[in-house]
């Protein structure tokens, strides 16, 4: 209901066999073009702002291009890259981009090219990433003499990486030249002796954060790794003719018609790295580290057509049962069940799968409708808040006024504006005798600093409402308190840093905060009573036990960086509201 952008997707393809085999085979020398198109088009659910190719050509003469990459903005970009006519190559790489820091333009789309003119120096790289500490790295490489042209993580991390790649090649250079090779056998050599592994450890040593970081070099090494606490996710799949990689199992599965279990995920601190020759292997680059795998991927973010992920999604809302049960007074005779389209649909099938199982005869409606995006830029300010509420639609007599109960589930509850300008007024149409509002998710109480674009405490609405209940009974000493935590912590080493911001929710219980959020997000003149019912954190960890990432509601951060950053966020919201006074 209120979609959230997640920074990104990806997809990589590296051919094993000759282009003429899959001419031969599959009818068509673009046989690759063809299933990398597929393969961003099956995950345009992690990125619409942008999109990015880049591809190796290792049978280019000398004195011609052998490199390429093609980016472009806009929810049209996967076809319009694709239009433009692409050489033959044998390694794919594409992306597709969602900001999480507020950036746009063709600038910031990946991939990120570094040139040279030796074929190993050239280093192309996207990924899914956001880094914690791109000050810390930053300073890292200023320190060494050099002056990257944009403070980014993304082009930091292509200048740090190419430096290592830089001085991987210059180690083989000296051993070509000890073994008293000369001119191109040293060019040959180095092309076929770049050791990736090298480069990545000595590269991603240096930073935290959640990544799957992706790359191609222009002698023809194809490598992905992934963050050492498995923050976010990569799939692969090799056989004798391919190597591939994507940030979801179901679009590997579409793309090349297997099997779920012919699929492998990367290990939290692994590479998957392929060499010019074809030979591929994994490597481990960093220890892994207590697994935190994103909740938010199984819950949200990606594809439910994933075997797992739709069970998991189904025990979401099938564990909810209890908890609906209570806030409809035990009456499912008179309740009407529906769901928020359409992430949360699968919930919404376990949810009624759920009181089914128990014996009920549940009454299910598609009692809403989200229209297309309207154009309201024609309309001035007031106008456009007007017809910005009717995004939704309702379907008028889906129940019986003022008999029946309305229980609507959604996958999270972020910042509440959605239900308050839109979604609350116009259930209130149909005249329910309650709504129930039902999250799959607990309570986002917390930023998140890994890719997705959570990351102000004031955005939450569990979080405005717990200030609310601070300053209601006056326990600003509380506030206090917590502001002077967090600085105090701000001075110690990174790795020995709490989460203070932690400290604010202590008091309440989740009830209390519920109630505080629909008195904050109760539209005026609604007649219909509210009432909020989230998944707990219990209940989330045994519908997605393989996937314990869950510092949005717990505030437990996986990494250093993000604890710091959260009690960065505190001191800068206490900060910024003084200023307002």
């Amino acid at each position: 209901m209120e979609q959230l952008k997640h920074e990104c997707g990806v997809a990589m393809i590296r051919l094993l066999k000759p282009i003429s085999y899959y001419e031969k085979k599959y009818g068509t020398r673009h046989w690759a073009l063809g299933k990398l198109y597929l393969m961003m088009e099956k995950q345009h659910n992690r990125g619409q702002e942008g999109a990015g190719i880049a591809c190796v050509n290792l049978d280019a003469p000398v004195g011609t291009e052998y490199m390429f990459r093609e980016k472009a903005e806009g929810k049209d970009a996967i076809t319009e890259i694709f239009g433009r006519g692409l050489p033959d190559a044998q390694l794919f790489m594409g992306h597709l981009r969602y900001s999480t820091t507020g950036k746009s333009g063709l600038q910031y789309v990946h991939p990120f090219l570094r040139r040279n003119n030796w074929r190993a120096k050239n280093l192309c790289l996207c990924g899914n990433f956001n880094m914690t500490n791109i000050d810390e790295v930053f300073r890292f490489l200023t320190a060494q003499g050099q002056s990257p042209r944009i403070y980014g993580d993304s082009y930091i991390t292509l200048e740090l990486m190419g430096h290592r790649l830089d001085r991987e090649v210059e180690r083989l250079f000296v051993e070509a030249k000890e073994q008293g090779l000369e001119g191109t056998d040293i060019t040959d050599y180095i092309d076929n002796h770049v050791e990736m592994a090298n480069v990545l450890r000595t590269t991603m040593e240096h930073y935290d954060g959640g990544y799957v970081m992706c790359g191609l070099t222009g002698s023809g090494e194809m490598f992905s790794v992934r963050d050492p606490w498995g923050i976010r996710p990569a799939f692969y799949y090799r056989d004798d003719e391919i190597v591939a990689l994507a940030s979801e199992r179901p679009v590997l599965q579409t793309t090349f018609d297997l099997n779920a279990d012919d699929i492998c995920e990367l290990q939290p601190g692994q590479a998957l790295i392929v060499r010019k020759s074809g030979e591929s292997r994994l490597e481990q680059i960093m220890p892994a580290q207590q697994l935190s795998a994103c909740s938010f991927e199984r819950i949200y973010f990606s594809r439910g057509s994933d075997r797992d992920i739709y069970q998991e999604r189904k025990r979401l809302g099938e564990q909810l049962t209890p908890a609906i049960l209570k806030a409809v007074d035990g009456d499912v005779t008179n309740t009407v069940f529906s769901y928020i389209p359409n992430t949360a649909e699968v919930a919404y099938y376990g949810m009624t799968d759920g009181f089914r199982q128990q014996g009920y005869n549940v009454r299910t409606e598609k009692v809403v409708w989200k229209d297309i995006k309207m154009r309201t830029f024609i309309a001035d300010n007031s106008e456009r808040n007007d017809l910005a509420a009717h995004v939704y639609d309702i379907s008028y007599g889906s129940l019986r006024p003022n008999e029946d109960n309305l229980v609507i589930i959604d996958d999270s509850i972020v910042r509440g504006t959605t239900l308050r300008e839109s979604i609350f007024k116009i259930l209130d149409r149909l005249h329910p005798k309650k709504i129930v509002m039902v999250s799959s998710s607990p309570q986002i109480r917390y930023p998140d600093y890994y890719g997705i674009d959570m990351a102000r405490l004031e955005e939450f609405c569990a979080f405005r409402a717990t200030m609310a209940l601070i300053e209601e009974r006056g326990m600003w000493q509380l506030v206090n308190d917590t502001y002077l935590a967090c600085k105090h912590e701000l001075e110690k080493p990174k790795e020995q840093m709490q989460n203070c911001v932690r400290a604010l929710y202590e008091p309440f219980t989740v009830e209390e905060i519920n109630e505080k959020i629909v008195e904050m997000l109760c539209p005026e003149g609604m007649q219909a009573p509210i009432e909020l019912v989230f998944q707990s954190i219990e209940g989330l960890h045994e519908a997605c036990p393989n996937h314990p990432g869950d510092w949005y509601f717990t505030g437990h951060y996986p990494t250093p960086g993000g604890t710091r950053l959260c009690n960065e966020a505190f001191i800068h919201y206490i900060d910024n509201k003084q200023k307002k006074q």
